[in-house]
């Protein structure tokens, strides 16, 4: 079976720093996978290098088998990314934004869809509501429906819930947990460290641009007996 997602010997500058440093990584299908570090470990760098919006200095990544770089339309189709940025239309409403969001992959008559990730998201009573019009937190639910629209098989959660309620975070989560057991793959990046030692099955642990550690979450956690994965995250990153 072809990974979900095959990332090799990623390097990327940004003058002269460094912030990929040679990384690898196989993601199967079906997992829920967690991509932790520090700020500035290179997390966000390595996610826009799999949508295609930064492109390596050398390396390869694919999605489902399809090159990011020489075969970005089907690798693009395969991916759902929700950024950490608040990035949105002023112009248009929730509903219209999705519908938007459909036609960008050829997809029509998504109304149902969509108005089953609306109730999930808990987004339905602002499905008519403009953009610039909705909170911070709700601008966000909007950029996860928008990544869930073409009901992508792979799906990349960048910090999703931050600054959010924990209302939101418990019906994301259960959300995304059916997603998984229906065989989405999940990669989550997140500061919430409990969010990822309740929901990933493996994670990657990244330094400075590189993979320091990669394993199960219950092998990890087994490494450090008693520790939370906090604690693992600390201890990993200091040795």
């Amino acid at each position: 079976m072809l990974p979900a997602v095959s990332i090799v010997d990623v390097v990327k500058h940004f003058g002269a720093l460094k912030a990929l440093a040679g990384v690898s990584l196989e993601i199967g299908q079906g997992e829920f996978f967690g991509l932790l570090g520090p700020n500035g470990a290179g997390k966000t760098t390595l996610i826009s290098c799999l949508a295609g919006l930064v492109r390596p200095d050398s390396g390869r990544l694919s999605v489902l088998g399809h090159d990011v770089t020489k075969d970005f339309r089907e690798a693009r189709r395969n991916l759902g990314v929700v950024p950490q940025e608040l990035v949105f239309d002023p112009f248009f409403n929730v509903r219209e934004t999705l519908r938007i969001q459909s036609g960008y992959f050829g997809i029509r008559k998504n109304d149902d869809w969509i108005d089953e990730i609306l109730e999930n998201l808990d987004l339905t009573s602002k499905a008519d509501v403009n953009m610039r019009r909705l909170s911070g937190g709700m601008k966000r639910r909007v950029l996860v429906a928008q990544a869930l629209v073409h009901k992508p098989p792979v799906i990349v959660l960048d910090e999703p819930t931050a600054g959010v309620d924990v209302e939101l975070r418990q019906g994301l989560w259960q959300f995304i947990r059916r997603l998984n057991g229906e065989g989405h793959t999940i990669i989550l990046t997140t500061h919430y460290l409990e969010e990822a030692e309740a929901l990933c099955n493996r994670i990657a642990l990244m330094k400075q641009g590189k993979v320091v550690a990669l394993d199960t979450t219950a092998n990890l956690m087994a490494a450090h007996p008693g520790a939370s994965l906090e604690e693992v995250f600390v201890r990993t990153l200091q040795s």
